[in-house]
């Protein structure tokens, strides 16, 4: 059981304070803003744990590495489309906006995706490698997935606070803005490990 504690603890630690300003944060702020907050918070502690759980698999069980370059150079496209996409807008009825406010299937499934997406190849997954090569993979788990749900869930508090008070217009703009910021932060890095 100390082992296991340990991995807890180290991994919840380090995986928070590497996720904090970490471009999955500065998604979870934007989607906050756009979903509300429970239907966020699932759909980031979905993805966390099944990619933290290939994660342990790795550094326990194999030892490998993922390519993680040329998934980090697709979903940077990725999000640069969906940037694209935000900043274009869309137009919703009174009916619509009901049912989106109301909806929370495909608010989980958006932001699930999409931080399934981004979480392959980051520095998390990386570290979440490295930490079950010397921990375990229980522990490591459990610690790292806890960890980043709890700085995402300071990101989707914050989000929610400054949504109140910001126009729509701004909201769209910045979400985009978000977006393509972290498109190409993932382009870079990709590009980075490429040459």
């Amino acid at each position: 059981m100390e082992g296991f504690l340990v991995a807890l603890v180290i991994s919840f630690g380090v995986i928070f304070v590497a996720e904090l300003g970490d471009k999955s944060q500065l998604m979870a702020l934007t989607f906050a803003t756009r979903f509300r907050p429970v239907p966020v918070l699932i759909g980031i502690t979905i993805a966390t744990a099944i990619v933290h759980l290939a994660s342990v698999a790795i550094g326990y069980g194999l030892g490998a590495t993922l390519p993680t370059a040329w998934i980090s150079m697709l979903a940077g496209l990725a999000f640069l489309g969906f940037g694209a996409w935000t900043l274009r807008g869309d137009k919703l009825t009174e009916e619509e906006k009901r049912k989106a406010e109301r909806s929370s299937k495909s608010a989980v499934i958006a932001v699930g995706v999409a931080f399934f997406l981004a979480e392959l190849g980051d520095k998390t997954m990386l570290a979440t490698i490295t930490l079950a090569t010397k921990y375990g993979w229980f522990g490591t788990w459990l610690g790292s997935t806890l960890g980043m749900v709890a700085a995402d869930a300071l990101a989707i508090l914050v989000g929610r606070l400054l949504g109140r008070h910001l126009p729509e217009r701004a909201i769209r703009y910045g979400a985009a803005v978000l977006f393509a910021i972290c498109g190409l932060w993932l382009i870079f890095e990709a590009i980075a490990e490429l040459t």
